[in-house]
């Protein structure tokens, strides 16, 4: 598998991706149009990952763009101020900030660093996702504001960011982590109010993937910035390789690809999703590069990725075009997911693909 695999090809294929997307939209555009939202910059921060292996200053522009139609020359913008979504997008300020040292970009990034201290809370500190579900954490919520926090303390020194995220994570773990699986509960409920909440746990009943990969991508990254001395590395390390020993358990073997709903690969209604397929990628790809894991995950991941253009990617000399990706899912129950709406080239499995391509060909180059 190795063999057959160039780093060339993910190199490609994801500059491909950026090419087809940028062809077909401006970056105001970009769905949902003219709206802060990660959805925009899970594939933007895709896009910035090949901007950095390349130099093309076209992918660069092209984030700017985006970025520049909400930010103005005093770094106001509107945004939702009541979720943690809203701060995922902050990650494309500091390059932009780093490039061009123009303040507005500082601006802005203080506005969403300053939500952290009005955000809801549960009785232990852990941030509601969005007002709108109360008393409720979601592992989607360490990737939208996790890296953030620590890509803001290394540009402007506030360590006290670092201690946040961490307890932020140790929450999640303690209560959504399934010892015997390995994997983490989509949502927890503190009280046990919501119809999918287990009544004793508080956790959603089901392993839903891109929430799960979401996760795994957040400890990737906050490791990424994390001090090579801090204290919680250990702790952030040991989850990690719980967890990617969790994804390989469930790896379909035919195609290498992941569920929709991770576990429960038997039953006839589940089917094979490309954007958590793409994250598992990630973060197992980038567990190898950096020595998290042991050599032996470099064939999941790279047979996963061959999953992904074998089964998911459509490539000719005129289109390029991703399928298998579930659109935006709140927390539910095992029918709740399985009939969630599939989409072709939506910016969830875009970005999260880009993001594999480039973390894959870093192990194979």
């Amino acid at each position: 598998m190795l063999s057959q695999l160039s780093a060339e090809v993910p190199i490609s294929m994801a500059e491909r991706a950026c090419q087809v997307l940028m062809n077909t939209f401006t970056p105001a555009n970009l769905p949902p149009a003219n709206t802060w939202h990660y959805h925009q910059s899970v594939f933007l921060y895709g896009m910035q990952r090949v901007w950095e292996k390349n130099g093309g200053q076209e992918y660069f522009d092209y984030i700017k763009g985006y970025v520049d139609t909400f930010v103005d020359a005093d770094g106001n913008f509107l945004f939702a101020r009541d979720e943690l979504d809203s701060i995922q997008v902050g990650i494309l300020l500091f390059p932009l900030y780093k490039k061009t040292k123009d303040e507005r970009y500082k601006k802005a990034a203080t506005k969403l660093r300053n939500l952290y201290t009005t955000l809801n809370q549960t009785k232990e500190g852990g941030f509601w996702h969005k007002d709108k579900y109360p008393y409720q954490m979601w592992l989607d919520g360490l990737f939208m504001a996790g890296p953030f926090a620590l890509m803001f303390d290394q540009a402007f020194n506030e360590p006290e960011l670092v201690d946040m995220v961490l307890y932020q994570e140790s929450l999640m773990r303690k209560y959504m982590t399934d010892q015997e699986t390995g994997l983490l509960y989509h949502a927890w409920d503190e009280t046990r109010s919501m119809p999918w909440a287990n009544p004793e746990t508080g956790c959603s009943p089901e392993f839903w993937g891109r929430s799960v990969g979401w996760y795994g991508t957040a400890l990737i990254d906050i490791l990424d910035i994390l001090p090579e001395n801090h204290e919680g590395r250990t702790v952030l390390i040991e989850a990690l390789q719980k967890l990617i020993s969790g994804y390989a358990k469930f790896q379909d073997e035919k195609t290498g690809l992941w569920y929709q709903i991770v576990d429960k690969v038997d039953q006839t209604d589940n089917w094979l999703e490309s954007s958590c397929s793409s994250l598992f990628v990630y973060t197992i790809a980038r567990a190898v590069e950096n020595g998290y894991v042991d050599k032996k995950y470099i064939t999941i991941a790279v047979k996963a990725y061959q999953g992904l253009l074998d089964e998911m990617i459509e490539c000719d000399n005129d289109t390029w075009k991703m399928k298998g990706i579930c659109i935006g899912t709140s927390a539910g129950v095992y029918d709740y997911y399985v009939s969630r709406p599939v989409s072709e080239n939506d910016l969830h499995g875009v970005g999260a693909f880009i993001l594999a391509s480039m973390a894959v060909a870093n192990i194979i180059e």
